[in-house]
């Protein structure tokens, strides 16, 4: 399985970017499915719902069906969180998986960087961290720098990398 990521700090433009590369390497052909990892408690049901109810009955699992899509819950009950190669099993084959944070894990990545938040790059010091994909110019860069603000350069670089060109 293909794996690519974006990572950055919070507000860097990483779900936009994400968004953006999902359309577009689709609209070309390709089937991509998405890992996006959060920092906090989330929920995808909520309070009264059947699915909630038999979730916080204490149900390990919770998949929910119909015919549009479905879904698979799997509450972890004070069990360390799963690593994302742990994950990644679990994804239908695809051509592509785009994964968004997981700044630690060793698959390569663009860094998405916006000089408005005036954090300092991630890259220098992450060999992972293929290129950087921002709104401004960096002095310095060792990596190839790619606009942000253009999905179809930063997938035709993702795809290059990955064999997908």
């Amino acid at each position: 399985m293909r794996i690519y990521g974006v990572t950055g700090w919070k507000n860097s433009g990483k779900t936009t970017l994400m968004e953006r590369l999902v359309a577009d390497i689709t609209a070309r052909g390709f089937t991509v499915s998405t890992v996006k990892h959060a920092h906090h408690s989330f929920d995808v049901d909520h309070p009264g719902k059947d699915s909630y109810r038999h979730r916080v009955a204490g149900a390990q699992e919770v998949l929910l069906a119909s015919r549009n899509r479905w879904a698979l819950m799997h509450e972890l009950r004070q069990a360390e969180e799963p690593q994302l190669s742990d994950l990644l099993v679990r994804l239908s084959p695809v051509d592509l998986v785009l994964v968004e944070g997981y700044k630690r894990d060793r698959h390569p990545k663009i860094e998405a960087h916006r000089a408005e938040t005036g954090q300092k790059l991630i890259a220098p010091g992450d060999d992972t961290i293929r290129a950087v994909a921002s709104d401004t110019k960096i002095e310095g860069l060792d990596r190839p720098l790619l606009p942000l603000s253009d999905a179809r350069v930063v997938a035709d670089f993702i795809l290059g990398e990955v064999g997908l060109a």
